[in-house]
C-alpha cells in the first residue's frame, strides 16, 4: 500500500471524526465556563484528532516510518494521560458535588435496635390480635348456625 492511499485513509478517517473534535474545540474555547475536567477531556480528544491530522502531511511528504510511529505514539500516550487526568478530576469533582449537596440535608438518625424492635412487636401483636378476632368471629358464626 503506498504513502498516498494511506494519507488519504487517515485524511478520510479525521474529517470524519469532527463529530467528537469540533464540540471539545467549543469546550477548550468556553474556558472557564466549562468544568476542569471537562476541559481535559476536551484536549485528550484534539490531541488524539490533532496527532491524526499531523500524519497526514507527514504521510505525503515520504517520512520514514520511525518518526512517523514516534509522533504517533506522542500523540496517543499524551491524549491517553489528559484522558486518565480527566477521569480523575471528574471523580474528584463528583465526590465535591455530593458533599457539598450532603450538607445541605440534614443527617437522619440512624434507626436504633429499640426502634426496630418496638416495630417487630406491634406488627406481630397486630397479627395475632387480627388472628384471634377470625378465630372468634368463626366460632360465634358456627354456634349460631
Amino acid at each position: 500500500m503506498g504513502a498516498a492511499v494511506l494519507a488519504l485513509g487517515v485524511g478520510a478517517l479525521t474529517v470524519s471524526g469532527c463529530v467528537w473534535y469540533v464540540p471539545a474545540l467549543v469546550d477548550l474555547r468556553a474556558g472557564a465556563d466549562r468544568p476542569v475536567s471537562r476541559r481535559l477531556a476536551a484536549a485528550s480528544c484534539v490531541t488524539g484528532w490533532a496527532t491524526a491530522a499531523v500524519l497526514v502531511p507527514l504521510l505525503l511528504l515520504g517520512t520514514p516510518v520511525r518518526p512517523l510511529l514516534a509522533l504517533a505514539a506522542a500523540g496517543v500516550g499524551g491524549g491517553a494521560a489528559l484522558h486518565v487526568r480527566a477521569a480523575a478530576r471528574r471523580r474528584y469533582e463528583r465526590r465535591e458535588t455530593a458533599s457539598c449537596w450532603a450538607a445541605l440535608d440534614p443527617p437522619t438518625p440512624p434507626p436504633t435496635p429499640f426502634r426496630r424492635r418496638t416495630a417487630t412487636l406491634r406488627w406481630a401483636g397486630a397479627g395475632l390480635l387480627a388472628a384471634v378476632l377470625m378465630v372468634t368471629l368463626v366460632m360465634v358464626r358456627s354456634l349460631l348456625a
